[in-house]
């Protein structure tokens, strides 16, 4: 089964403690869990596929957040514990999911992808969204519980228990993948 790994927003303006929109320590704690997972996924042969909020700066949503991951500001760079992993293919979305107005879903049938590993942050905004319209998609989704996190942890519990009891996703850690 052909595998794509997603990653949403490993971001400088999600994971550097300076900008409007950080994650806070659980979003850097998953940061290593992460790798470890492109690590063993990109040996599988597995395509690794990251997704980068890039907004204008007169962007709508920012009546909803503070100006974040503008255009050609560092903050919609990715982190750089993790760039090495992004050599191949960096998608930039403007709204809360990956699939919205991109090319993922085109890329996803080229490379033939069958199953879809999605993780970062935030779990409960643009995680969710993701995994909402791959499982809207009928994609078999994986959650890896311990590479995704957000600023809000009840939010974060709610995300992952509708992603699994609504959408069907399946949840797992990054051990037992």
């Amino acid at each position: 089964m052909s595998t794509a790994v997603i990653v949403v927003d490993m971001l400088r303006g999600f994971l550097d403690e300076c900008c409007p929109l950080y994650s806070g320590p659980a979003a850097r704690a998953v940061i290593p869990n992460i790798a470890s997972l492109l690590t063993e996924e990109k040996n599988k042969g597995s395509a690794i596929i990251f997704i980068a909020d890039c907004h204008r700066p007169d962007d709508p949503e920012f009546d909803i957040f503070p100006p974040h991951c503008v255009t050609g500001t560092t903050e919609a760079e990715i982190i750089p514990e993790l760039r090495r992993f992004a050599s191949s293919h960096v998608i930039t979305k403007q709204r809360y999911s990956a699939f919205f107005g991109t090319a993922l879903e085109t890329l996803l049938k080229e490379l033939k992808a069958e199953k879809l590993i999605i993780c970062g942050v935030c779990t409960d905004i643009c995680v969710l969204h993701t995994v909402a319209d791959a499982r809207n998609r009928d994609y078999p989704v994986e959650v890896p519980t311990d590479c995704v996190a957000s600023f809000d942890e009840e939010a974060h519990r709610w995300a992952l228990k509708h992603m699994d009891k609504v959408l069907g996703a399946k949840l797992t850690r990054k051990e037992q993948i």
